[in-house]
């Protein structure tokens, strides 16, 4: 999945967005991540079965409304955690009759950052 994750500074396009909050799945997930969770504990959280958790994952993604970040594991190997990537969306027409979203993010702290580089290193490899 990592892949495909939208930057957290990317416009994510105006139909991922608009797919992802139609989805009552995907809006329950949203309302569960305020803090980050793994796939596991949404499950869990949402009732949601594996298989359908991970496509609506991916989907939360694309749209940039999801942030994946990955800690390693005591144990070995790494965790993935989700965690909502977003304060505001809002979608607009201008005069021409264009939609178009924009996604108000919250600040990120150093250490987010830092997360951030971690887990796109972790990608590459």
């Amino acid at each position: 999945m990592g892949d495909n994750s939208v930057s957290s500074e990317d416009t994510p396009a105006l139909q991922d967005v608009l797919d992802a909050l139609d989805d009552p799945e995907c809006r329950a997930i949203l309302s569960k991540t305020v803090e980050p969770m793994t796939a596991n504990e949404l499950i869990d959280a949402c009732d949601i079965p594996k298989s359908t958790m991970y496509r609506k994952l991916e989907l939360l993604s694309c749209a940039s409304l999801v942030q994946e970040r990955d800690t390693i594991n005591p144990g070995g190997g790494r965790v993935t955690h989700y965690e909502r990537s977003f304060d505001d969306v809002m979608i607009s027409m201008d005069d021409t009759g264009e939609f178009s979203v924009s996604v108000e993010r919250p600040p990120q702290s150093t250490d987010k950052r830092l997360a951030d580089i971690w887990s796109m290193m972790g990608d590459e490899v």
